[in-house]
Parts: structure tokens; sequence; C-alpha cells
């Protein structure tokens, strides 16, 4: 990804979490707050409640690969949390690629 950064510490998350908006629909959640950078910062948060490891593995990069298709799309300077619910194990590619655009719609962060 050209454009964007991991939030990988657990600290950044929790930042995400109770200082940023958040909007969701069937298969994700996602919080958005402003950050200091020029580039946006992802992170991908996927349950045990989804499933077994490969599970949540291939919910994991079917997230981070519609996003990367989409990944000029999205304003910058942002800190975006992603979080798969539990009907998200059994949707396909098209599904998760359909309601991440929805959700950053929600949010107003595609131009």
């Amino acid at each position: 990804m050209i454009f964007t950064e991991s939030l990988r510490k657990n600290l950044e998350f929790k930042y995400v979490y109770s200082h940023g908006k958040s909007y969701a629909n069937r298969y994700l959640v996602m919080y958005v707050m402003n950050n200091n950078s020029k580039k946006n910062r992802i992170g991908i948060s996927v349950s045990k409640k989804v499933g077994n490891s490969v599970i949540r593995h291939h919910v994991k990069r079917l997230i981070k690969e519609s996003y990367r298709l989409h990944e000029e799309m999205f304003n910058s300077s942002l800190d975006i949390v992603i979080i798969a619910r539990t009907s998200a194990a059994d949707a396909d590619f098209r599904q998760i690629e359909s309601a991440l655009l929805h959700v950053a719609n929600l949010h107003k962060i595609i131009s």
C-alpha cells in the first residue's frame, strides 16, 4: 500500500476507539479519526468470534485487499480501524469490498 501505514500498537487502536467516530453495516465497523501525518494509518481487527485462525486471516486479507484496490479514493491523514463482524466469515470478496466502500461513504472519507 503506497499511501498507507499500519496501526500496530494496542494503544493506537484504543486511542482511535475512544476518540474516533464509528459507523457500521452488516459486515464491518469502521472507526475514523484525523491524524497529523500526510499518510493514512489503517488497522484491521478480527476477533475470535468470527472463526478459527484460518477464517480470521482470510477475512483480514479480504479487507486489506479491498482497501488496497481503492486506496487512492480515500482522503489522506486519517487513522482508520476496521473491525470485522461475525457475519463477515461467510462473505466473499465482493461483499466485503462493497461493505468497506459503504462504510467509508457514511464517514464521507471517499473522494
